[in-house]
């Protein structure tokens, strides 16, 4: 059966086509195909199948694709739209996978406004003959996935479940790296609130906790459509993939148990930075107690000689004023030796 070719888009503009190739028995055929050829030659072709890159489509732009290969509005709607949980769905013969990806953001140091993870989504429609594969936002590079599996065309030779496991794998294997270098960013706030200046590192450790949590968003609830395809219970997908997803699941569980360590590693640390800022507020409440203590006692001997009375002990004495003055010493250091003592200051 041959693909209807679709026509020209009314506005003129292209189908954001990042790479579109014909594969035959895990070897590519030469040249980058127009996309309208691409969808007409994986159905005149036997065992072999097409493999479409798509950057950010529009409904319209990527409606060009769907009619050629029958897909799902539903999945074509998710497809635009990259807000979506990780997810597998099933229309026909036509597997709809929706992983989340993850990108570490470089920067100097963690600020209460720092971006640390920066997500997109990859979204992959899985037919007998084709694989489309749609990207947005920040994601890894798939020419250099395409590439490398281009180099196993044992592996290529089974189809589009072999692209559905190699950006699986990659996507993974990205969760690793940028869990590699958080790590770096959870070793310094922890030494920071332990260290012996005095910081406030709630807002940074609020900050890391927030992009861990998004972290773990994309993660975790990928666990269950790796698994539906590991262990056969979609039907259809082919079976000597299953062994490599497996390994995919494992490297899954690395980074979901990881990312929940450092999830209560940060609390720990936040409970630990509350409980010195408030040893600290104490310390110092301490001292401002201490230090009103020692100034009310001249306060008071000046208080009471300030009072305007004619007759009172010592008013006219010659000795008064130096007594007084002594007497205000001695209490005061006295005083101050107490809290000294007691270490309240």
């Amino acid at each position: 059966m041959t693909a209807p070719v679709p026509a020209p888009r009314p506005d003129g503009r292209p189908v954001p086509v990042v790479d579109c190739a014909l594969y035959q028995d895990g070897e590519r055929r030469p040249g980058l195909l127009p996309l309208t050829e691409a969808m007409g030659a994986c159905h005149r072709s036997t065992g072999g199948f097409v493999w479409i890159g798509l950057r950010e489509p529009s409904v319209d732009q990527l409606q060009v694709v769907a009619d050629a290969f029958d897909l799902h509005p539903l999945a074509v709607e998710d497809a635009v739209h990259p807000h979506q949980r990780p997810k597998l769905e099933r229309y026909g013969d036509t597997l709809f996978l929706v992983l989340k990806t993850a990108v570490y953001v470089e920067h100097d140091r963690l600020t209460p406004t720092s971006e640390v993870v920066s997500t997109g989504q990859i979204m992959i429609f899985a037919g007998p003959d084709f694989a489309v594969v749609v990207r947005h936002g920040d994601s890894p590079d798939l020419r250099v996935v395409r590439r490398q599996l281009e180099g196993r065309p044992e592996l290529l030779a089974h189809g589009p479940a072999a692209v559905v496991h190699a950006i699986a794998d990659t996507v993974v294997d990205e969760y690793l790296d940028v869990i590699r270098a958080v790590e770096a960013d959870v070793e310094q706030v922890e030494a920071d609130v332990f260290s012996p200046e005095r910081t406030d590192d709630a807002g940074r450790i609020y900050q890391l906790k927030r992009e861990m949590l998004e972290l773990r968003r994309a993660v975790v609830p990928l666990a269950l459509p790796l698994r539906g395809l590991a262990e056969g219970k979609v039907p259809g997908f082919d079976p000597e993939i299953r062994a490599y997803l497996r390994d995919v699941g494992d490297h899954l569980d690395q980074a979901s148990e990881r990312i929940t360590g450092f999830v209560e590693l940060l609390d720990s640390v936040l409970s630990a930075n509350l409980a010195q800022l408030g040893i600290q507020q104490s310390t110092d409440l301490r001292r401002i107690s201490a230090w009103a203590a020692i100034i009310a006692v001249p306060t008071m001997i000046v208080g009471i000689y300030g009072m305007n009375f004619d007759h009172m002990p010592e008013l006219r004495w010659t000795f008064g004023y130096p007594l007084v003055l002594a007497v205000i010493v001695i209490a005061c250091t006295l005083t101050y030796r107490s809290f000294r003592r007691n270490d309240w200051l």
